[in-house]
């Protein structure tokens, strides 16, 4: 039963996915389901990451979080249309909450959407958002065997985002492990190394972004 009930509630929330995908592309929006663990740098990247897209490139975030407007209200500093979701308790975002999230969002003014989801490498990864594509980041301090632990968050992602980069000194982590698990998992991701911090890596994470554009 309990099977049933699960596999009852993603064939509804894919179907959902599937017109917030098709109204996005009408409108031309290039939409992007950012996920990763607390505190790995999903915010402080869009806090960046913003302000740096060329004067024709609007944008827009949702933010999900179990609970508090703190992380909206830090994008709403950059001076995009932030709206948040809070899922009381849900470990991931639906397509129910992104469809109520865009009714208070001006979708005629922006080319780029930018979904924030719930931190966590678990849950968020099979539920589609109706979303362009899937941007995972995954800091240093995490340590380098993300990818065969949690391989349904990674094997899905179009680029990987390895953040705070800046601190690699301070740890053990190794890189090439990383990438060599990346390439086990999802050959064709993109994997940048990045630092929210002091803003390396953004250029190439900055046209990357862009040159998506629809």
């Amino acid at each position: 039963m309990k099977v049933n009930v699960m596999s009852d509630i993603l064939k509804a929330n894919d179907l959902l996915a599937q017109d917030i995908k098709e109204m996005l592309k009408k409108k031309q929006i290039v939409s992007w389901n950012i996920m990763g663990s607390p505190g790995s740098g999903k915010t402080s990247i869009l806090e960046r990451l913003i302000p740096m897209l060329p004067g024709d490139v609007k944008a827009a975030v949702i933010e999900g979080d179990l609970a508090t407007s703190r992380d909206a209200e830090r994008i709403a500093k950059t001076g995009v249309q932030s709206t948040q979701i809070n899922t009381q308790g849900a470990c991931h975002l639906d397509a129910a909450m992104v469809r109520t999230a865009l009714e208070k969002i001006d979708l005629d003014d922006i080319s780029i959407l930018f979904i924030e989801n719930v931190g966590n490498l678990i849950c968020p990864a099979g539920f589609s958002l109706g979303e362009t594509g899937r941007i995972i980041v995954s800091s240093i301090t995490e340590g380098d065997d993300k990818p065969e632990k949690y391989p349904s968050m990674f094997k899905n992602a179009h680029v990987v985002l390895l953040n705070k980069i800046d601190l690699k000194s301070q740890t053990n982590f190794r890189i090439d492990n990383f990438t060599r698990e990346m390439k086990k998992i999802n050959p064709q991701a993109d994997i940048m190394q990045i630092s929210a911090t002091n803003g390396s890596g953004f250029t190439e994470l900055v046209n990357w972004v862009v040159g998506r554009l629809l």
